[in-house]
């Protein structure tokens, strides 16, 4: 078993794929390592691969505004990304990408051991949670798996796009802190 430093190492020393040479920074999860909720994106964005830091440009801060509005902050939570490291232009994480990337991921998840994985947009929600998930018709619906609740909710940069869907995601991160609750 590896412990949080030596999978941060693995981390910033990968060059599982070709993006290990155009990143600047490698992205390594961020927060609590005893949170019981866990956030999972889809990739850093290009905020992210300059300060190594998931989720600290714009849409960053709106995950905080949401985070506030349910009562939690980033020590309460643990936050992650599939991929580690920025891909270009801000593209979908290709297949391949995923997969050299998804030991990690699991492995995070391991040692972190979380009561509900929240999932960050469609493309964390079809690689964690089914392959046809539909974030607009299945966005704050649950599942459980291995002793563990999954959602999903709109990504914060998608939001910065369609603020009409602020409120919607408000009330799923509201669901959120509820499902916590009823499972302590």
């Amino acid at each position: 078993m590896y412990t949080w430093e030596e999978l941060e190492g693995f981390v910033e020393h990968c060059q599982r794929c070709p993006l290990a040479y155009s990143r600047k920074r490698p992205v390594m999860g961020r927060g609590n390592h005893q949170a019981e909720i866990m956030f999972i994106a889809e990739a850093p964005g290009a905020k992210e691969d300059e300060a190594g830091i998931p989720f600290v440009g714009p849409a960053g801060q709106l995950f905080d505004q949401l985070l506030a509005g349910c009562s939690l902050t980033r020590d309460e939570i643990y936050i992650t990304n599939i991929l580690k490291c920025h891909p270009p232009g801000n593209r979908d994480p290709k297949d391949t990408e995923k997969e050299q990337c998804f030991p990690y991921l699991k492995y995070e998840t391991y040692l972190l051991q979380p009561k509900i994985i929240v999932c960050l947009g469609r493309v964390a929600a079809q690689r964690i949670i089914t392959p046809d998930f539909r974030i607009t018709k299945q966005h704050g619906t649950w599942i459980h798996r291995k002793n563990c609740a999954l959602t999903a909710v709109y990504h914060p940069s998608a939001l910065l796009r369609d603020p009409t869907k602020l409120e919607t995601t408000k009330n799923d991160f509201k669901e959120i802190v509820q499902m916590r609750d009823r499972l302590r």
